[in-house]
Parts: structure tokens; C-alpha cells; sequence
């Protein structure tokens, strides 16, 4: 089997046949990742740019890896410390960096829609958006998957509620449409003023905004971080106040009668959305969600070159 698609710009574009075949593909390269010897030399010839216009932690260090892992080149390219920060424009970027016989990019952007304008620029080059404004993160979505999967056992039919910041999250919006599409029941739980008003017609999920009733229908509960940076005006009075009507306390979960799955993206505003003893407490799968992300995204670009290499891009 092969992707339907020559690129990674969102979960919108994968079909659930391509979703169920990065996760398939992401347990064989779990697998490897658990032996002594942890690479394979199965991107041995392949080029790829980090090109990261954000600032990241847990996503540029799970791509890294998992291009050593496979034995790619890759070169890392941070805005800041480039051309860039003298006014050079994306394009102008990418083309500077594609002459020199690129494979791949993994790009992360401030720009909802920047890995799309990249991808009908460049079409003869893989590309994989790592995050783009707040619009799509799909290897997260992926990887967030792979964990239930591994946890639970199935996506189908189980409830899963997004909790907190939805109207700012590209995590919350591939999300969503992953698991729609591979037959979860899906959710979101926040505050009114954070999660969009068109997101119950538009993408078929149910709209909760009391969280203890959210949290009592769940399977899953997949905390998201309050994202102050892209807030431009005052949504809430204070992260105390936050914290006492949404956040997710040891107190709260004892109250609920049963336990349900502890996930988050990171990284975690710890006494904000979640407190330390639930982060850290037996039911998490957060410190799983980091260690999945690496086979997932090996999963990902593994596919994306057998497709490009076999010529039917």
C-alpha cells in the first residue's frame, strides 16, 4: 500500500485508509525503536530541511530523531538565525534551500496555510507541516491516535473530549478530523468565549462546557495548553480563574466514579489546565504521547519517500 498523497499538509487531506497505514507503519517502527540498535538505514539517500519558523521543543526534537533513526541527511534551519530575520521570504527561502538538491521539508510556520502555499510551489518536494498557525498539526493528531490505539485498543467508538483552548488549536482541529474520521465520538469542553461558534454544524462534534459532565462521558480526555500568544483580546479574567472552572484536578477525576485517559500535547501549563498530580499520575499516557511521537513521524517520512521514490508523485 501507499499514501493517496504526495505530501503531509493535514489530516483534511488523508483518507482513513492513509491514516490506518501511518499507524500501522508507526508500530513496525515502535518495534525497531525498542532493540538495541535503533536505526534503519531506510532514508539512507534522502535529504530533509527542519525549517522552523516557530520555536519548538518536543516536535523538532521527535522529527530529528526520527530522520538520525532512519539514517537520513538532515539539516536544521531556525528563522531566527537566518536570512530571515533580514527580510528573505519564504519562497526565497525554500528555493535558496532546494537548489542545493533537497528531498523533504518539515516546516513549521506562524502562517495558517504556509505548508500548502509550500506544497503547490514545490511540488516536486515532500512536504510535511509540523504545525502551521492554527490551522492543522497532523503528525500530533497522529501520534495521539497511535497512543489510543496502544492504550484503549480502537479509535472506533471511543469518547474522546478535547479540553481547553479549541478556538486557537491546530492540535484540536486534526484532531477532530482524525478521529471523525476513524469513528470516534468526539467533543470539546472549554469556556464559551474559547471555543468557536460554528465547530457543532461544521464538524459534527459535541459542544460541552461544563467540564465535570464532559469528563464524566469520556474514554479519553486530551487536555489542551491555554495559548496565550495567539490570543488578541482578554477570553477569560484570569489563569486562577481558568484553573479553577476548567482546570483538570486530582479531586476532580476521584470525583467522576471511574478513570478515564490523561493526554496532552504539551507543553503544560502545570496548575493551569492540568495540575502536576494528574500529569504525572498512573492514568497519563503523556510521557507515551512524546515517546510515540518519534515512530509515528519515522512512520510518516518513510512513507512519503517510498511514494516519492516510486515515482507517482
Amino acid at each position: 500500500m501507499q499514501l493517496s498523497t504526495k505530501h503531509l499538509i493535514g489530516i483534511k487531506e488523508l483518507s482513513a485508509e492513509d491514516i490506518t497505514l501511518i499507524l500501522q507503519t508507526a508500530t513496525q517502527f515502535k518495534e525497531v525503536l525498542q532493540r538495541p540498535v535503533k536505526k534503519v538505514p531506510s532514508l539512507r539517500d534522502v535529504t530533509i530541511v527542519n525549517l522552523f519558523y516557530e520555536s519548538s521543543t518536543r516536535t523538532r526534537i521527535s522529527f530529528e530523531l526520527a530522520e538520525k533513526r532512519l539514517g537520513a541527511d538532515s539539516i536544521n534551519f531556525s528563522a531566527s538565525a537566518s536570512s530571515v530575520s533580514k527580510g528573505e521570504t519564504l519562497l526565497d527561502t525554500v528555493n535558496n534551500i532546494l537548489s542545493m538538491k533537497v528531498d523533504m521539508v518539515v516546516m513549521r510556520h506562524q502562517a495558517s496555510g504556509s505548508a500548502h502555499f509550500l506544497a503547490k510551489h514545490l511540488p516536486d518536494t515532500a512536504i510535511i507541516n509540523a504545525g502551521d498557525g492554527t490551522n492543522e498539526h497532523p503528525t500530533q493528531a497522529l501520534l495521539d491516535a497511535f497512543s489510543i490505539e496502544e492504550k484503549i485498543g480502537t479509535l472506533a467508538g471511543t469518547k474522546i473530549v478535547l479540553v481547553g483552548d479549541i478556538m486557537h488549536s491546530r492540535v484540536a482541529l486534526s484532531n477532530i478530523y482524525l478521529l471523525k474520521k476513524m469513528g470516534a465520538e468526539v467533543m470539546v469542553a472549554g469556556p464559551p468565549t474559547l471555543i468557536p461558534k460554528y465547530i457543532k454544524e461544521a464538524l459534527g462534534v459535541i459542544v460541552e462546557y461544563d467540564l465535570k459532565k464532559a469528563l464524566q462521558w469520556c474514554h479519553v480526555a486530551n487536555i489542551l495548553r491555554i495559548q496565550l500568544e495567539r490570543q488578541k483580546k482578554v477570553l477569560f479574567s484570569t489563569l486562577r480563574e481558568y484553573n479553577l472552572t476548567y482546570g483538570v484536578t486530582k479531586k476532580l477525576l476521584e470525583s467522576l466514579g471511574k478513570e478515564i485517559v490523561i493526554m496532552h500535547p504539551g507543553p503544560i501549563n502545570r496548575g493551569v489546565e492540568i495540575d502536576s498530580d494528574v500529569a504525572d499520575g498512573n492514568n497519563s499516557i503523556i510521557l507515551q504521547q512524546v515517546e510515540n511521537g518519534v515512530a509515528v513521524r519515522m512512520a510518516a517520512l518513510y512513507l512519503l519517500a517510498e511514494r516519492k521514490q516510486g515515482g507517482n508523485g
